[in-house]
């Protein structure tokens, strides 16, 4: 039976207020949407099925915002969350605060800390591959390591991750269409994919969906209108 392909629409929360970022730069804000709360309230009553939260001034400085995580789950839909989750205890404070799944990315390059995350937490675990020039992107995505994206992805297959959040991070942001080279590379490790970056038309969601990815995150052509949740329904049967 086919799985289900599941869309997430994206609340990137720097100083407190929704925005997008052009490839992740903090001083390149593209979108200004608002309370991050009030946000995930719309976003549900326009049908999200999941929402997918990125703490940014976690993911710069390495100190997440549980109470962040409180408001946004509140709206009552299962949460992802990522930003900062470097350390197992603030996974599991973010797990009681209500998220359903957390995003490690700098950590997850330590395979010790990869299996007792996946040992400990199991399902809820998600490792964020972000992709710049062929390297794995790590500290916020302001440093290209040395790892290429295939290779943590079967670092992960090898450590019994559920999935991956895939993110071609020169194309977050900008609307110009998903890296499907790199989705396809990191697929083949075996490991279910939610793609990220670049989505700008429901096209761009059927072509991830027909390449075999489990979901995908949307931000910038949702919050600018290129598409309506409510366009993507058919898309999640």
């Amino acid at each position: 039976m086919a799985r289900q392909f599941t869309v997430y629409p994206a609340i990137d929360v720097l100083a407190g207020r929704v925005v997008r970022l052009r490839q992740g730069r903090r001083e390149q804000v593209t979108v200004e949407g608002g309370d991050p709360a009030a946000a995930a309230e719309w976003l549900v009553r326009e049908g999200a099925e999941w929402l997918h939260l990125v703490d940014l001034d976690g993911a710069f400085e390495g100190t997440p915002d549980l109470e962040l995580v409180r408001h946004v789950a509140a709206a009552g839909v299962p949460v992802q969350v990522g930003g900062g989750y470097r350390t197992p205890e603030h996974m599991e404070e973010a797990l009681e605060a209500g998220a359903a799944r957390v995003l490690v990315g700098t950590a997850a390059l330590s395979p010790s800390f990869l299996h007792e995350v996946v040992d400990r937490f199991g399902e809820a675990v998600a490792v964020a591959v972000d992709a710049r020039d062929g390297r794995v992107a790590v500290e916020g995505w302001t440093t290209a390591g040395a790892l290429a994206p295939r290779e943590l992805a079967e670092r992960c297959a090898a450590a019994g991750v559920a999935r991956l959040v895939v993110t071609a991070t020169n194309r977050d942001g900008t609307l110009g269409g998903p890296d499907l080279a790199l989705i396809e590379l990191v697929l083949a490790a075996g490991v279910p994919v939610i793609a990220a970056g670049g989505v700008s038309t429901l096209s761009d969601l059927r072509a991830l969906r027909a390449l075999g990815c489990e979901g995908a995150v949307t931000g910038s052509a949702l919050w600018l209108g290129r598409f309506a949740l409510s366009e993507v329904v058919s898309l999640q049967a």
